[in-house]
């Protein structure tokens, strides 16, 4: 979407020289987010003292529900969601409070990019393999009304009446495997790193991986980075240094993986010795975003209508943040 780089010159040089800046006055941010591997940028703004770098204070609030941030948001109680926030919900909130929010970045996972996002979680040893063996079963996800709906909508399209044929279950991420594990659900659906985490856990196994980009989009993007509007309009130049630093974070992501993923374990429920089948967020940056990645956001904000929970077609173009927004030229 954006034609030349956002990032300050004075932000370049503090990030490249690792560098302590002094700052008379730091601007206070709120955040609200979730400990998933979509949220991997804002860890490594963090990790590199990119916040500091720009003067800026960052008052940050661990959510264990995607809604629990976009209520945050809404409320006035945060002025960010870094990368990770529930991209739909944001539009369920937006339909309901036109004008809240801009998007400024996607996170997901995909095949043909092979970037997991989601799995389908089962004890080891289970006959389900797919959405399709789910009937009389229990399925946990993440809570909330995009999970239970992109849950509902794979269950559909497999075959299945999500109302009559499946029981849908709310479940922390942290709650996910060790429920897998009880046998108090049957599977979960699952964002990362729950599925690393099953992938070598003693008992629990994948069945599936990336099952929503099968069904709605690929790639999928769960994940998107917001700003309220009201940060925006109220604090436009510290919502630009917001955004080009996550920008920088992003990159830094995405170019040396390897090297940040030792960082995870602070943030989510990985451990260090489950690192190494950690799997890769696809991250999409401000500068990043593409008409294909429009897409398959539309894709995805199209299963809510589909599925009853919007009443009526959301142009997810519309809900983009561009340079206007931020006052550039």
């Amino acid at each position: 979407m954006l034609k030349t780089t956002l990032l300050s010159a004075s932000i370049i040089s503090a990030i490249g020289a690792n560098a302590a800046i002094a700052c008379d006055n730091y601007e206070e941010i709120t955040s609200a987010w979730l400990p998933i591997m979509q949220t991997t940028a804002y860890y490594v703004a963090h990790e590199e003292g990119l916040f500091e770098a720009a003067c800026i204070k960052v008052n940050s609030n661990k959510m264990q529900s995607p809604n629990h941030i976009i209520d945050a948001l809404v409320s006035g109680r945060a002025d960010f969601g870094p990368p990770g926030a529930a991209a739909g919900i944001a539009m369920i909130a937006e339909s309901k409070f036109p004008g809240t929010f801009k998007v400024f970045g996607l996170q997901g996972g995909g095949i043909e990019i092979d970037r997991i996002n989601d799995s389908l979680v089962v004890k080891d040893g289970s006959d389900i393999a797919s959405f399709a063996d789910l009937k009389g079963k229990m399925i946990g996800h993440v809570p909330g009304i995009q999970w239970r709906t992109i849950t509902r909508h794979l269950v559909r399209a497999a075959g299945l009446d999500p109302d009559t044929d499946v029981r849908l279950v709310d479940l922390a991420v942290p709650q996910q495997v060790p429920a897998v594990l009880g046998g108090s659900v049957d599977a979960t659906l699952s964002l990362e790193p729950v599925g690393s985490i099953a992938a070598v856990t003693e008992g629990t196994v994948r069945a599936e991986i990336n099952p929503v980009a099968k069904v709605i989009a690929d790639p999928f993007y769960s994940g998107a980075a917001l700003l309220t509007t009201k940060f925006i309009e109220e604090r436009p130049e510290v919502a630009r240094k917001v955004v080009e630093i996550i920008d920088e974070a992003t990159r830094l992501a995405n170019e040396d993986f390897e090297k940040y993923k030792a960082i995870i374990p602070q943030y989510t429920a990985i451990r260090e010795e489950q690192l190494e089948l950690l799997a890769q967020p696809y991250l999409r940056g401000f500068e990043d975003l593409n008409e294909v990645d429009l897409d398959s956001y539309q894709a995805f904000v199209d299963v809510f209508v589909s599925e009853g929970v919007l009443p009526e077609e959301m142009d997810v173009r519309s809900k983009i943040l561009t340079l206007e927004d931020l006052g550039a030229n």
